[in-house]
Order: structure tokens, then C-alpha cells, then sequence
């Protein structure tokens, strides 16, 4: 099936944003009155000065007032002689006995009046003074276009937000995917959208793929390679025997930290991509069973019950990634506290110990395989370097997330989220 390119409804929504403003703007201006009032006959002004009152057709364009004051008009306005005269000729006074003010006089003085004015007729006993109503700055006119102008906004706002949502969907879609994707566990991408959103999520199912082969075949090469190396250890530790005792004791702790490295070696290509199904499970009774059975065997473990929390995993690759969060805070840090809580459909279980805490400079390398906190490579404290591997390998593969802290009292916490 063809699909559509992203940009045609981009260029759809430009188009229509342009037809419905015109179209409103359009009526609008062919609608309501003009933005200004409208001329004024100048019949109308002279019968306000001959009556001292205003025409009913003329109130809404003027006033009439008298005054003993001599001093009227405005700024804008200026006076025109020829106006004034055929001002006097209409109501039949000389034409001295008027005086006006007018904002655009005209070149015809018997044209209609327009903008603003002040013409006074003086009666014997003062002045009786006609200027224009002021014009107010807002007008129902310009009240109709902001209001046109803000339904167009309002509608185009609402269009706008409907075509982002309907192409950024497929994405939001596809970012999730690849959020989700674990060594180990394919994720299927959505493959849905305009084209070039469809384009991009047949080159990430395809990366995805050629990364998944490249890890299980990097993974199934260091497995062979630490289950073929146990061979050629046992004749080692064979021949060993025939050593003195102090060289054979040496030998023998050298021969068994191997081990311990090929074993983790052997766990840490199999922890999270052996495939073995997830089931419902109770993570604190999972957790308590574990602490139980370290304390027994004289771990100083401890753990601090909390609420329910069910997730979905593996038992057996859970206990072995408490189990090495245990070891670690009891090995660097003198014991460990376990406690857990849940919130918001997560469930934070926290390892804290008593030693020096992490070098958060350091975090994120600490979890790469062959890193060790411990820089001194000591037999008793320095470890394989791929216990937090393990960890976040098993944790990743449950959907969950380790992050490295370090408590505001002293010693260290490992901080694993799983989703409950």
C-alpha cells in the first residue's frame, strides 16, 4: 500500500490556516460598518447652531453647547474661511459671527463635513459652540475583527493540534518501541504512519536485528570460550598437586578465583537471554526468602518489610540479581540494608550500605562487564567485575532500570526499579 508523505498534511494545514483567514477577514470587512463615522451634510450643521439643538439624524455625529468662552476646538483641527462663510450662508448671519475649526477642510466649502470639527455661531450673548462627538478608540468594529480574529486562531489552533497529534502519534509509538527493545527479547516496531515515519521504523526493526545477532554471537563466543577453559583448568589444578605446599595453596586460590571468573562469565551470557518465561511473582516475599537464607549462612543482611508488590519475572534471575547486589554491599560496604516501595505502578527496591559510596563520576562505567570498583585487584575485595552487569542485564530484561547512589548519611545505595 502507498503511503502518504508527512509533508501533505503539513502543507494541507498551511493551506487551509490561509483560506479560513482570509475567508474571515474577508466577511468581516464586507459585513460591519465602517471603522469611522460617517460625513455629516453641512444643512445639519447649520440648523444646530440656528436652533441650539440638535437634528435627531445628526445626534450621533455631534453636540451642541453654549459657552461665554471664547476658546474651543482641538489640536488636530484648523480653521477654513471658505467653510466658514458658506456655513454663514446657510443660516443667514454674517460671516464674521462664526468661527471654525476643522480637522480636513475641504477644497469645496459646500461639501459634507468629515472627521472631527468645532464651529461656534456667537448669538449676542455668548457662543453657541457644534463639534463632533469624540471617536472612541475601540469601536464595535474593531471588536467584531479581534473577535474574528480570535475564533480564526482558536479554530486553527484546534485544527493544528489535531493534524501534529495524528502524525507525531506514529512516532511517539516508535520511540516506545525502541525504548523497550533488551538484548535478548526482540520488540516488535510499529510500522504504521506517514512514509518516512514507516522508512525509519523498517531501519530500526532492521538495526535491532543485526545488533540481537551481533550480542548473541558475541555472547555464545564468550561462553564457549569460559566453558572451554574449565577443561584445561581441572588438569591444571591436577598437576598442582604435586607442588610444595606453599606454591600448591597459591596456585590452588588462583586456580578458584578463575573459576569464579568463568562462572560469572558463563552467568553473565545467560542472565536475561536465556528466554525463560516471566510469571507473576511477590518481589518482597522473593526478597525476604533471599535475606533469610543469606543470614542464615552469617551474611550480615537485614531487610525492612514493605508493601505488596507483584511483578512479573523470572524467580530464579531475580534472586541471583539481589543476590549480587547483596554480595557487593557486604564485600565494599560491611553489611547491607534491603527495603522497597511502591509508586505510581513501580516498585523501588534499595540495597544500602555502610562503606564509602560510589564515585558517581564513575556510575555508568561500573556497570560495563570487567569494571570493578574495587581498582586494587585484590583477591578478597576485588571481585570479577561483572556483578553489576548482571545486574542491570537481568534488570533491563525485566524492563526495569539500577541507577548508583549514595545515602546523605554515608555508604552507598543501589536504587533497581521494576515495573510492578
Amino acid at each position: 500500500m502507498a503511503r502518504r508523505s508527512i509533508t501533505v498534511p503539513i502543507v494541507l494545514l498551511v493551506i487551509a490556516a490561509a483560506l479560513i483567514a482570509t475567508t474571515t477577514q474577508f466577511t468581516i470587512m464586507f459585513n460591519g460598518p465602517p471603522p469611522g463615522p460617517g460625513p455629516l451634510p453641512l444643512a445639519r450643521l447649520a440648523e444646530a447652531l440656528r436652533t441650539g439643538i440638535v437634528p435627531a439624524t445628526a445626534q450621533a455625529r455631534m453636540t451642541v453647547a453654549r459657552t461665554q468662552e471664547d476658546k474651543f476646538g482641538r489640536e488636530k483641527e484648523r480653521p477654513s474661511p471658505a467653510r466658514d462663510a458658506a456655513i454663514a450662508r446657510l443660516i443667514g448671519v454674517p460671516v464674521e459671527r462664526i468661527h471654525g475649526l476643522y480637522q480636513f477642510p475641504a477644497r469645496d466649502p459646500e461639501q459634507d463635513m468629515h472627521g472631527s470639527f468645532t464651529v461656534a455661531l456667537e448669538d449676542g450673548n455668548g457662543w453657541i459652540v457644534a463639534s463632533s462627538l469624540s471617536r472612541p478608540a475601540f469601536t464595535r468594529w474593531h471588536l467584531a475583527r479581534l473577535l474574528g480574529m480570535l475564533g480564526v486562531l482558536l479554530v486553527l489552533s484546534l485544527l493544528a493540534w489535531g493534524v501534529a497529534r495524528r502524525i507525531s502519534r506514529p512516532i511517539r509509538e516508535l520511540a516506545g518501541a525502541a525504548t523497550r527493545v533488551r538484548l535478548g527479547a526482540r520488540q516488535p516496531i510499529p510500522q504504521k504512519g506517514p512514509r518516512e515515519v514507516h522508512e525509519l521504523a523498517r531501519a530500526l526493526d532492521s538495526m535491532q536485528e543485526r545488533i540481537l545477532h551481533e550480542a548473541e554471537n558475541r555472547s555464545a563466543m564468550l561462553g564457549a570460550i569460559a566453558h572451554d577453559l574449565g577443561t584445561p583448568l581441572s588438569r591444571i589444578a591436577f598437576w598442582v598437586e604435586q607442588l610444595p605446599d606453599d606454591a600448591r595453596l597459591r596456585a590452588e586460590a588462583d586456580i578458584e578465583e578463575m573459576r569464579a571468573m568463568l562462572k560469572a562469565a558463563l552467568s553473565f551470557t545467560r542472565d536475561g537471554r536465556d528466554g525463560a518465561p516471566h510469571e507473576k511473582l511477590d518481589l518482597g516475599s522473593l526478597i525476604e526468602s533471599l535475606v533469610d537464607d543469606l543470614a542464615t549462612a552469617g551474611k550480615p543482611v537485614s531487610v525492612e518489610a514493605g508493601p505488596r508488590a507483584v511483578v512479573r519475572g523470572n524467580s530464579a534471575a531475580l534472586r541471583r540479581l539481589f543476590a549480587n547486589l547483596i554480595e557487593n554491599a557486604v564485600r565494599y560496604g560491611e553489611r547491607a540494608r534491603l527495603r522497597w516501595s511502591l509508586a505510581e505502578g513501580k516498585v523501588d527496591v534499595l540495597v544500602e550500605d555502610d562503606g564509602r559510596g560510589f564515585d558517581l563520576a564513575r556510575a555508568e562505567a561500573l556497570f560495563a562487564p570487567f569494571v570493578r570498583g574495587e581498582t586494587s585487584r585484590n583477591r578478597e575485595t576485588g571481585g570479577t567485575g561483572l556483578g553489576l552487569a548482571i545486574v542491570r542485564s537481568i534488570a533491563e530484561a525485566h524492563g526495569g532500570e539500577v541507577s548508583l547512589e549514595n545515602r546523605p548519611d554515608g555508604g552507598g545505595r543501589v536504587r533497581v526499579r521494576l515495573p510492578a
